[in-house]
Protein backbone atom coordinates (compact mmCIF):
# COMPACT_ATOMS: atom_id res chain seq x y z
CA UNK A 1 0.00 0.00 0.00
CA UNK A 2 1.55 3.67 -1.06
CA UNK A 3 0.16 6.42 0.83
CA UNK A 4 0.43 9.99 -0.99
CA UNK A 5 0.76 12.82 1.83
CA UNK A 6 0.18 15.75 -0.01
CA UNK A 7 2.83 18.14 0.54
CA UNK A 8 1.42 22.11 -0.98
CA UNK A 9 3.08 24.10 1.57
CA UNK A 10 0.38 23.82 4.09
CA UNK A 11 0.35 20.86 6.31
CA UNK A 12 1.81 19.03 9.81
CA UNK A 13 3.41 16.73 7.43
CA UNK A 14 5.95 15.30 10.11
CA UNK A 15 3.19 14.10 12.21
CA UNK A 16 0.76 13.10 9.98
CA UNK A 17 3.42 10.95 8.31
CA UNK A 18 4.35 9.61 12.04
CA UNK A 19 0.37 8.74 12.56
CA UNK A 20 0.01 6.89 9.39
CA UNK A 21 3.25 4.46 9.61
CA UNK A 22 1.88 3.76 13.47
CA UNK A 23 -1.17 2.86 11.66
CA UNK A 24 0.44 0.42 9.06
CA UNK A 25 2.25 -1.26 11.73
CA UNK A 26 -1.10 -1.39 14.06
CA UNK A 27 -3.12 -3.28 11.12
CA UNK A 28 0.01 -5.40 10.20
CA UNK A 29 -0.20 -4.31 6.29
CA UNK A 30 3.39 -3.77 4.29
CA UNK A 31 3.41 -0.19 3.07
CA UNK A 32 4.89 3.35 2.34
CA UNK A 33 3.65 7.00 3.33
CA UNK A 34 5.50 9.20 0.67
CA UNK A 35 5.00 13.16 1.44
CA UNK A 36 4.97 14.17 -2.01
CA UNK A 37 4.04 17.53 -4.24
CA UNK A 38 4.54 15.11 -7.63
CA UNK A 39 0.93 15.12 -9.09
CA UNK A 40 1.81 11.54 -10.85
CA UNK A 41 2.74 10.23 -7.78
CA UNK A 42 -0.64 11.54 -5.95
CA UNK A 43 -2.05 10.18 -9.43
CA UNK A 44 -0.83 6.60 -8.66
CA UNK A 45 -1.01 6.58 -5.18
CA UNK A 46 -3.46 4.03 -3.00
CA UNK A 47 -4.61 6.38 -0.57
CA UNK A 48 -4.27 10.09 -0.62
CA UNK A 49 -4.01 12.13 2.55
CA UNK A 50 -4.45 15.87 2.23
CA UNK A 51 -3.60 18.03 5.40
CA UNK A 52 -4.19 21.40 5.54
CA UNK A 53 -3.34 24.39 8.58
CA UNK A 54 -3.86 27.86 7.72
CA UNK A 55 -6.13 30.19 6.07
CA UNK A 56 -8.33 28.41 3.23
CA UNK A 57 -7.53 30.93 0.86
CA UNK A 58 -3.73 30.41 1.45
CA UNK A 59 -3.80 26.95 1.06
CA UNK A 60 -6.18 26.59 -2.34
CA UNK A 61 -4.12 29.08 -3.66
CA UNK A 62 -0.90 26.80 -2.29
CA UNK A 63 -2.84 23.81 -4.00
CA UNK A 64 -3.61 25.29 -7.55
CA UNK A 65 0.18 26.52 -7.47
CA UNK A 66 1.34 22.64 -7.39
CA UNK A 67 1.28 22.32 -11.40
CA UNK A 68 -1.30 19.28 -12.19
CA UNK A 69 -1.98 18.37 -8.56
CA UNK A 70 -5.89 19.51 -8.37
CA UNK A 71 -6.05 17.18 -11.48
CA UNK A 72 -4.45 14.57 -10.01
CA UNK A 73 -6.69 14.65 -7.18
CA UNK A 74 -9.56 14.72 -9.01
CA UNK A 75 -8.71 12.03 -10.91
CA UNK A 76 -7.14 9.42 -8.47
CA UNK A 77 -10.40 10.24 -5.97
CA UNK A 78 -13.17 11.24 -8.16
CA UNK A 79 -12.27 9.23 -11.15
CA UNK A 80 -10.30 6.15 -10.12
CA UNK A 81 -12.11 5.49 -6.66
CA UNK A 82 -9.12 5.68 -4.30
CA UNK A 83 -9.44 6.55 -1.08
CA UNK A 84 -8.90 9.91 0.43
CA UNK A 85 -8.58 11.60 3.75
CA UNK A 86 -8.47 15.33 4.47
CA UNK A 87 -7.58 16.97 7.44
CA UNK A 88 -8.78 20.54 8.79
CA UNK A 89 -8.06 22.61 6.10
CA UNK A 90 -7.74 19.75 3.50
CA UNK A 91 -11.51 18.83 4.48
CA UNK A 92 -12.54 22.14 4.01
CA UNK A 93 -11.30 22.70 1.04
CA UNK A 94 -13.80 19.83 -0.29
CA UNK A 95 -16.43 22.67 -0.19
CA UNK A 96 -17.48 24.51 -2.72
CA UNK A 97 -16.27 28.20 -1.53
CA UNK A 98 -14.25 29.02 1.66
CA UNK A 99 -15.30 32.29 3.37
CA UNK A 100 -12.12 33.50 5.02
CA UNK A 101 -10.47 36.18 3.70
CA UNK A 102 -13.35 36.87 0.85
CA UNK A 103 -14.74 34.17 -1.12
CA UNK A 104 -12.56 31.45 -2.32
CA UNK A 105 -13.53 28.42 -4.47
CA UNK A 106 -12.71 25.12 -2.87
CA UNK A 107 -12.88 22.04 -4.90
CA UNK A 108 -16.19 21.08 -4.59
CA UNK A 109 -16.50 17.44 -4.08
CA UNK A 110 -18.89 18.14 -1.23
CA UNK A 111 -21.94 20.68 -1.87
CA UNK A 112 -21.61 23.26 1.10
CA UNK A 113 -19.69 26.27 2.25
CA UNK A 114 -16.87 27.22 4.87
CA UNK A 115 -17.80 29.88 7.64
CA UNK A 116 -16.69 31.64 10.66
CA UNK A 117 -17.28 30.08 14.02
CA UNK A 118 -19.90 31.98 15.75
CA UNK A 119 -20.53 29.98 18.63
CA UNK A 120 -24.05 30.84 20.74
CA UNK A 121 -22.70 31.33 23.97
CA UNK A 122 -20.12 34.53 23.89
CA UNK A 123 -18.14 33.14 26.05
CA UNK A 124 -16.64 30.72 24.26
CA UNK A 125 -13.47 31.71 22.13
CA UNK A 126 -12.43 31.89 18.34
CA UNK A 127 -10.59 30.08 17.20
CA UNK A 128 -11.70 27.20 18.80
CA UNK A 129 -8.74 25.46 20.19
CA UNK A 130 -8.06 22.28 22.27
CA UNK A 131 -10.21 19.37 22.75
CA UNK A 132 -13.47 18.41 22.40
CA UNK A 133 -15.69 14.65 22.76
CA UNK A 134 -16.99 13.88 18.73
CA UNK A 135 -20.79 12.90 18.47
CA UNK A 136 -21.04 10.60 16.00
CA UNK A 137 -24.19 10.81 13.82
CA UNK A 138 -24.21 8.08 11.54
CA UNK A 139 -22.07 4.67 10.93
CA UNK A 140 -19.06 4.33 8.70
CA UNK A 141 -16.14 1.96 8.23
CA UNK A 142 -13.69 4.78 9.77
CA UNK A 143 -15.66 5.96 12.68
CA UNK A 144 -16.28 2.05 13.71
CA UNK A 145 -15.23 0.79 16.73
CA UNK A 146 -14.26 4.48 17.59
CA UNK A 147 -15.56 5.57 21.28
CA UNK A 148 -17.75 8.69 20.38
CA UNK A 149 -20.27 10.73 22.45
CA UNK A 150 -20.16 12.31 25.74
CA UNK A 151 -17.86 9.91 27.54
CA UNK A 152 -15.96 9.19 24.33
CA UNK A 153 -12.20 10.12 23.28
CA UNK A 154 -11.00 13.38 23.00
CA UNK A 155 -10.30 14.85 19.69
CA UNK A 156 -8.30 18.21 19.35
CA UNK A 157 -9.32 20.97 17.05
CA UNK A 158 -7.38 23.93 16.31
CA UNK A 159 -9.73 26.48 13.49
CA UNK A 160 -11.86 29.29 13.34
CA UNK A 161 -14.20 28.34 10.19
CA UNK A 162 -16.27 25.25 10.05
CA UNK A 163 -17.76 23.63 7.28
CA UNK A 164 -21.45 24.12 7.21
CA UNK A 165 -22.83 20.94 4.71
CA UNK A 166 -25.72 21.61 2.03
CA UNK A 167 -26.10 18.08 2.56
CA UNK A 168 -26.99 16.66 5.92
CA UNK A 169 -26.02 13.15 4.52
CA UNK A 170 -22.36 14.01 4.29
CA UNK A 171 -21.61 14.56 7.75
CA UNK A 172 -21.15 12.15 10.17
CA UNK A 173 -20.04 13.55 12.86
CA UNK A 174 -20.23 16.87 14.99
CA UNK A 175 -18.73 18.81 17.97
CA UNK A 176 -20.55 21.06 20.65
CA UNK A 177 -18.83 24.79 20.52
CA UNK A 178 -22.10 26.78 21.21
CA UNK A 179 -23.58 24.84 18.64
CA UNK A 180 -23.55 21.66 16.85
CA UNK A 181 -19.65 22.01 14.58
CA UNK A 182 -19.08 19.61 12.12
CA UNK A 183 -16.25 17.22 12.79
CA UNK A 184 -16.20 14.84 10.10
CA UNK A 185 -17.75 14.30 6.43
CA UNK A 186 -17.62 11.52 3.89
CA UNK A 187 -19.18 11.07 0.40
CA UNK A 188 -17.82 7.77 -1.65
CA UNK A 189 -14.52 6.98 -1.20
CA UNK A 190 -13.89 10.29 0.76
CA UNK A 191 -13.64 11.30 4.37
CA UNK A 192 -12.33 14.33 6.13
CA UNK A 193 -11.96 15.58 9.77
CA UNK A 194 -12.27 19.25 11.08
CA UNK A 195 -9.63 17.67 13.82
CA UNK A 196 -6.40 16.81 13.70
CA UNK A 197 -6.18 12.81 13.87
CA UNK A 198 -2.52 13.36 13.62
CA UNK A 199 -2.52 15.19 17.26
CA UNK A 200 -5.53 13.53 18.89
CA UNK A 201 -3.72 10.39 20.30
CA UNK A 202 -5.87 7.22 21.08
CA UNK A 203 -8.88 8.61 18.38
CA UNK A 204 -6.44 9.56 15.72
CA UNK A 205 -4.44 6.58 16.29
CA UNK A 206 -7.64 4.24 15.20
CA UNK A 207 -9.10 6.45 13.40
CA UNK A 208 -6.43 6.29 10.29
CA UNK A 209 -6.08 2.45 11.18
CA UNK A 210 -9.67 2.23 10.40
CA UNK A 211 -8.89 4.53 7.27
CA UNK A 212 -6.10 2.23 5.91
CA UNK A 213 -8.68 -0.96 6.22
CA UNK A 214 -11.31 0.59 4.19
CA UNK A 215 -12.07 -0.60 0.80
CA UNK A 216 -15.11 1.88 -0.64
Amino acid sequence: MRIALVDYGAGNLHSAEKGLMRALDDIGVAGSVEVTSDAERVRTADRIVLPGDGAFRDCRENLAGVSGLVEALDEAVRRRGRPFFGICVGMQLLAEVGEEHGETPGLGWLKGHVRHLAPDDGRLKVPHMGWNNVIGLKPHPVLDGLRLGPDGLHAFFLHAYHFVAADAADVLAVAEYGGAVTAAVARDTVFGTQFHPEKSQNLGRALFANFLRWTP
